[in-house]
Order: C-alpha cells, then sequence, then structure tokens
C-alpha cells in the first residue's frame, strides 16, 4: 500500500517569491549595473560633476536600491518557509545569510547617498576635500557590494542544497545555484583581498554567468510552475 507525500508548499507563496526575484533582479540590474555607471569615474572631480549632473538618475538608482531591500526582506521569510520543512537547519542558515546580506545592503545605501549629502549641503570645507571625500564614499560602496556578495554565496549554497533535496524545483536549478554561489564567494574574496589571477578572473565570469542564469530560470519557474506541486509515493507505514 502506498500514499502520496507531498512537499509542504504553498502555490501562491511560490508564486510571490518568482515575482519578487524576477523584480530584485530588474531594481538590482539597475541600481547597481547601471546608474553607477553614470556616474562613478576615476576622478574625484568628475564623478561629483557626474552625481551633480544626474541628481534624477542618482534619486531612481536609490529608490530601486531601497526597493530591493525591502523585496529581499520579503523573498527572505518566503523561502525559509517554503523549504523549511526540506531541511530546518540548512534553511536556518539560508535565512540568516541573505538576513546578513540585506543588513550589509542597508550600510551601502549611507554610504551611496552620502556624496550627494556633502555636495548638496552647504558645510564649509573646500571643494577638493569634498570631493575627495564623495570619492571615498563611492568607493567603499563599491567594496560593500562585494562583502554582501559573501553573504549571498552563502545563501545560494544553502538554498542549492534545498532546492537538490526538494521533491518540487527542477534539480537542474539547484546544481546551477549550488555551483554558480561560488562566483559570488570567489569575487568576493579575491576583490577584498586585493587578488589580481587571471585564470581566477575567467573562473569568476564563467560561474557569475551560470549562477545569473539559474536564478532568473528559478524566479521564472517560481512565478510560472511553482504553483504545481509534485508527490512522490512512499511506502505507507503500518
Amino acid at each position: 500500500m502506498t500514499e502520496v507525500s507531498n512537499t509542504h508548499w504553498e502555490p501562491h507563496a511560490a508564486r510571490s517569491a518568482g515575482a519578487l526575484y524576477l523584480a530584485i533582479a530588474a531594481c538590482g540590474g539597475f541600481s547597481i549595473g547601471y546608474v553607477p555607471m553614470q556616474i562613478v569615474a576615476a576622478d574625484a572631480a568628475a564623478s561629483s560633476a557626474n552625481l551633480l549632473a544626474n541628481t534624477g538618475l542618482f534619486k531612481l538608482g536609490v529608490l530601486a536600491d531601497s526597493l530591493v531591500i525591502l523585496f529581499e526582506l520579503a523573498i527572505t521569510a518566503i523561502l525559509y518557509h517554503m523549504f523549511r520543512h526540506v531541511g530546518p537547519k540548512m534553511a536556518t542558515v539560508a535565512l540568516i545569510s541573505r538576513a546578513g546580506m540585506i543588513g550589509v545592503m542597508g550600510i551601502n545605501i549611507l554610504l551611496w547617498v552620502m556624496p550627494y549629502i556633502l555636495l548638496t549641503n552647504p558645510s564649509g570645507w573646500d571643494t577638493p576635500q569634498l570631493h575627495a571625500l564623495a570619492q571615498f564614499c563611492f568607493e567603499a560602496h563599491a567594496m560593500g557590494v562585494f562583502v554582501w556578495q559573501l553573504f549571498f554565496g552563502v545563501h545560494l549554497l544553502a538554498l542549492g542544497w534545498l532546492i537538490l533535496k526538494s521533491d518540487v524545483v527542477p534539480r537542474l536549478l539547484g546544481r546551477g545555484l549550488f555551483i554558480g554561489a561560488f562566483g559570488y564567494l570567489i569575487q568576493g574574496v579575491v576583490e577584498l583581498t586585493f587578488t589580481n589571477i587571471a585564470v581566477l578572473d575567467y573562473s569568476i565570469i564563467g560561474l557569475l554567468v551560470i549562477v545569473t542564469v539559474s536564478e532568473i530560470s528559478f524566479g521564472l519557474w517560481l512565478l510560472l510552475r511553482g504553483g504545481r506541486t509534485s508527490s512522490q509515493f512512499t511506502p505507507a507505514t503500518a
């Protein structure tokens, strides 16, 4: 005799997580990828000039960053709720590591807005000093990205493990997240230790491609297919 054993899964939660994943990708790609390239330059005076000339874009980036943090808070709770029955300890690791990432992101927003405050409020400081301090904040913000990547890499390792142990999500996505997580981890360590090894750079690029494709695919799967839970048959106990 057999009975159906369903994974603890709420279709609404899965679809919400999928929508949040895609929203985070869109907002994060804009605020972390596009906006800094338009503002931050190698020269401190040029960075300050770019900021003052693109205040609208800068504020949109801050808004996108803020939305990312709010979305991250929501998806962290949802993913824990979805996977805690698969592996409670590993789900807790995923929860704590992603929460740590969110904390670093919050500090990073403060670093990002400081140049705007310095350049738009009278302080009595010399202009070169203001530009130098603003550039320092921009550079600290850039390094902060590599700090939160370490937390995110640990999260993806745990999430990939949970997906591989579940009976719902395609295992290919779990493998992609687990393997690709090393891209974030290695890049974080390389950048924070100021290491320059060409082989590592190429490896990081390959791993980041894998994890990016896997993350987007996971978000799409949750949104489009996450509401359909699968069942597996297990022998009934007497």
